[in-house]
């Protein structure tokens, strides 16, 4: 069998872009602060006092995922977690001061870092790029949640949530796991 063209699947190259925003991130936004822990940050300066699974549904990450990336936001004095007066169960999130500044900060970075990782592309070509990006991002979120509504395929998106670009200024929110 003769080898394919790597560069007609998908996986590979979103390895690849991943990679190149897994560089970009630690040298012009943070080493400290991971992009899902960013995203988790711009969440709640955008809804304060959301409890952890409705924060893990607003930038797509899985419970076991969010909950350390909450814990490790914790130990660093950026959220605070306060017990649900309507449900004590249920811890509600907010952003410390510092967690705020350091928000504020890392704002001004991933936007910078989104002109360098976006050049090649023409304003006209990111907003395509962006609206491809999200359809397959909200198909494939189907694929993990399967009794998840699906998104029309018009590009209009379900609202906040997964693939509506809420985690980073506008901007496609950046997969989990590496280095939650």
């Amino acid at each position: 069998m003769a080898a394919v063209d790597l560069t007609t699947h998908p996986g590979h190259l979103a390895r690849r872009l991943q990679q190149a925003h897994y560089l970009l991130w630690s040298t012009m936004v943070s080493e400290e602060i991971t992009s899902p822990q960013f995203a988790v940050l711009n969440t709640l300066m955008a809804e304060p006092g959301l409890d952890q699974r409705t924060v893990g549904e607003r930038v797509g990450l899985d419970r076991s995922t969010v909950a350390e990336v909450i814990s490790r936001l914790g130990r660093r004095g950026l959220l605070d977690k306060v017990r649900d007066p309507g449900d004590g169960r249920r811890f509600l999130l907010r952003l410390t001061d510092e967690g705020s500044r350091v928000h504020r900060k890392l704002t001004v970075r991933t936007a910078r870092m989104n002109e360098v990782f976006l050049a090649p592309l023409s304003t006209a070509e990111r907003g395509v790029f962006f609206d491809l990006l999200r359809r397959v991002s909200d198909a494939a979120e189907g694929l993990r949640n399967p009794g998840a509504p699906v998104p029309p395929a018009d590009g209009t998106g379900t609202g906040p949530g997964p693939g509506s670009g809420s985690a980073e200024t506008g901007q496609v929110p950046a997969p989990a796991p590496r280095g939650a």
